[in-house]
């Protein structure tokens, strides 16, 4: 079989292009550092590749979430930190009167500091994080959570909502707390039942908290405790205003001895007067807000039984109450700062790995590049010198 000068041309040049096309493939592999320059180069792993870098992406933003979620509630941390320090003192503020005869200006002056920790604490509820975003709104972060309505008291503005973000693909982590849930919806009294002194008793009775004897027995009705003082002799009756029955009828009063009824026992010490009452009821959710204000307008009326009322009965356990459920807050938000570093160092770890199994399939092995490039040189040479060769030939050359 005969092969003409013109195939055989042909096949040298193509050849040499094909050479051409492989060496400037394994330059730029060696001069960009990427082994796989498009999916003709290795599409199985090419495929893998771009599999592994959307799984690296994912990765990131999670790890990007879990640090603007640390830093969220970092702050929020630190803000029910200077909650629960704030109602620590107001509590020592109302343990210093609780108990004892307080004049009047002393009361009013009490009154007035306990407003202005009033005002400190409203602050703080509607404090923002650093891009401006109220930390107790739900979802509104850009409402303001707390105001005082025109009657002076403290409405909640925002919603239910608990934002949330992305930590890990099975994780969503709560980077909030809304403000309904911290500081309006806390239990008021013993946790089962309050107890408060009526506004126009006259005597120096004063009712405690109280505490519940037989569970079984709590009906989760009204009670009021009424005094009648007749010929030097002081006697009680316990109504239940749900039902409008008598429980206990004229009973004898000792200053400080236990009234007990329905699953409940309570105390009161001092000397009602007559038609002086009081009353047990099932406890309720009441704000924090709230609970200072009580103690506040019994500390302006200016009388100590007043005051210590409001204070030994309900009062000082509503702050109680608060500073408890705060620190619960404050432990959750703990919790999740631990949950986050936890996943924040398991992202770290994976993206390591993701980018080192990227790295194996899609960067230069500069060793066997150059190997490759050298070998690749050589052929391209040899090549062209044979079809310099060749393209030279002809009859003539013979004759």
């Amino acid at each position: 079989m005969r092969i003409s000068s013109n195939s055989m041309f042909n096949y040298n040049v193509a050849m040499m292009n094909q050479l051409q096309v492989q060496l400037t493939q394994t330059q730029e592999q060696a001069a960009s550092g990427v082994q796989l320059l498009s999916a003709a180069s290795d599409p199985v792993a090419y495929t893998q590749a771009m599999l592994l870098k959307q799984t690296d992406s994912i990765t990131n933003q999670q790890s990007a979430n879990i640090t603007a979620a640390t830093n969220t509630l970092s702050i929020a941390g630190n803000t029910m930190m200077s909650v629960t320090n704030l109602l620590q003192s107001i509590r020592s503020n109302v343990l210093s009167v609780a108990g004892s005869s307080t004049s009047s200006g002393t009361l009013t002056t009490m009154a007035n500091s306990l407003n202005g920790q009033l005002q400190q604490l409203m602050g703080l509820a509607n404090s923002t994080d650093g891009n401006g975003n109220y930390l107790f709104s739900g979802y509104q972060s850009s409402t303001q959570p707390f105001s005082t309505n025109s009657s002076g008291v403290v409405v909640y503005n925002g919603d239910s909502g608990q934002q949330l973000v992305q930590a890990s693909s099975t994780r969503q982590i709560p980077v909030s707390d809304n403000g309904a849930s911290v500081f309006m919806n806390i239990k008021n009294g013993n946790g089962t039942f309050a107890t408060s002194a009526s506004s126009s008793n006259t005597g120096t009775g004063v009712i405690d908290v109280g505490s519940v004897v037989n569970q079984g027995a709590l009906t989760g009705d009204s009670y009021s405790i009424s005094f009648f003082v007749s010929g030097g002799t002081t006697t009680y009756t316990v109504k239940d205003t749900t039902t409008s029955t008598t429980v206990a009828s004229a009973q004898p009063y000792t200053s400080g001895q236990a009234i007990t009824f329905a699953g409940m026992q309570v105390s009161i010490s001092g000397s009602p007067a007559n038609n002086d009452s009081f009353t047990v009821a099932p406890s309720t959710n009441q704000s924090v807000f709230q609970s200072i204000s009580n103690i506040i307008t019994a500390l302006q009326s200016g009388n100590s039984t007043t005051a210590t009322n409001a204070i030994s009965g309900s009062g000082l356990r509503n702050i109680d109450n608060a500073i408890s459920h705060m620190s619960d807050v404050e432990a959750s938000q703990g919790l999740r700062l631990n949950e986050l570093s936890m996943l924040q160092t398991n992202s770290t770890s994976m993206d390591v790995q993701l980018k080192q199994n990227i790295s194996s399939l899609q960067d230069t092995n500069y060793t066997s590049t150059i190997t490759a490039l050298n070998q690749q040189q050589l052929a391209l040479q040899a090549a062209q010198k044979s079809y310099a060769q060749v393209a030279t030939l002809s009859m003539f050359t013979y004759i």
